[in-house]
């Protein structure tokens, strides 16, 4: 099974030493500091850094010392996404812009008063696209496994006081299926991400990018069972200061068989995956071998 445990990197000193440097001198600086950090994991963590320097080669294609420093470049994308979030979250003065690509389908799903199932990926900022999605009415929850260490959880809530998103918590009893469905019955909006497993967890293979890899059914199942209107989400950084959010036209699956409903959406959320991480390789951020066949 892929490696990947349901944790999240980082320390509790980590984040402490960015606030301080975003609060007492600014986003630029701290991207400055970052620098060094996406250096250090390209020569100390090796687990990710084997998997990604396989992604970039045997996925992409890229020679030996492009796929070093594509790599490098993962690891500065993915401390920016981190970044970003706290700047936004935490109310810090900023200068970032966003392109909103397709917003208009989330106020079509939100006025048909049923609630929404948003489906993405471990691409790009999805905290941010929770941010940005407090231009609509309805409320946004997040579904994601409890894996961050404990310490960095209670303090990133003490300084995220705008955390804009209620969290749903995935338990082993599974009570986040009634509050999936209860926010659903509130037409709320509910987010998952749908390419990533911890063991255990039923999966299906599918070619993705070329070659097989494993995905979660759950999602699909539920997405299914819910009949709710389904649309996948992605959140892509352009530039230092610049957002681009993206949302597919929503789609309800309930008028195939009820067998194949989540075969089709499954293979429509992979399209669109392929076709983002395509054309932003240098931000998927799975560190484990997503391949592993």
């Amino acid at each position: 099974m892929p490696s990947w445990q349901g944790k999240s990197k980082g320390t509790k000193t980590g984040y402490r030493i960015f606030v301080f440097v975003l609060r007492k001198f600014g986003l630029f600086p701290a991207y400055f500091l970052l620098r060094f950090v996406a250096f250090y994991y390209v020569l100390f963590s090796y687990r990710s850094t084997s998997a990604m320097y396989a992604y970039f080669t045997t996925i992409h294609g890229y020679g030996r010392f492009q796929s070093i420093l594509r790599i490098y470049r993962n690891y500065f994308w993915f401390g920016q996404s981190l970044i970003d979030k706290m700047v936004l979250m935490a109310g810090i003065p900023n200068r970032f812009t966003f392109d909103f690509d397709g917003e208009q389908y989330l106020f079509e799903i939100e006025s048909k008063k049923k609630g929404g199932l948003l489906i993405s990926a471990h691409i790009g900022n999805w905290e941010i696209a929770g941010f940005l999605m407090n231009r609509l009415e309805t409320r946004t929850n997040i579904v994601m496994f409890d894996g961050e260490h404990r310490k960095i959880k209670d303090y990133l809530d003490q300084v995220l006081s705008q955390r804009p998103v209620n969290i749903i918590v995935v338990k082993d009893d599974l009570s986040h299926i009634y509050k999936i469905s209860e926010a659903l019955q509130n037409n709320e909006f509910v987010c998952m991400h749908a390419d990533r497993f911890v063991e255990g967890n039923r999966t299906v293979k599918r070619k993705f990018l070329g070659k097989p890899a494993d995905f979660p059914v759950g999602p699909f199942l539920l997405a299914a069972r819910l009949k709710v209107p389904v649309a996948f989400v992605f959140a892509l950084k352009e530039s230092k200061l610049h957002y681009h959010f993206f949302t597919c036209r929503p789609k309800t699956y309930d008028h195939l068989e009820k067998k194949v409903q989540h075969e089709v959406m499954m293979s429509d959320f992979i399209s669109e995956l392929e076709a983002k991480v395509r054309k932003y390789p240098d931000q998927w951020f799975n560190y484990y071998n997503f391949w592993k066949a």
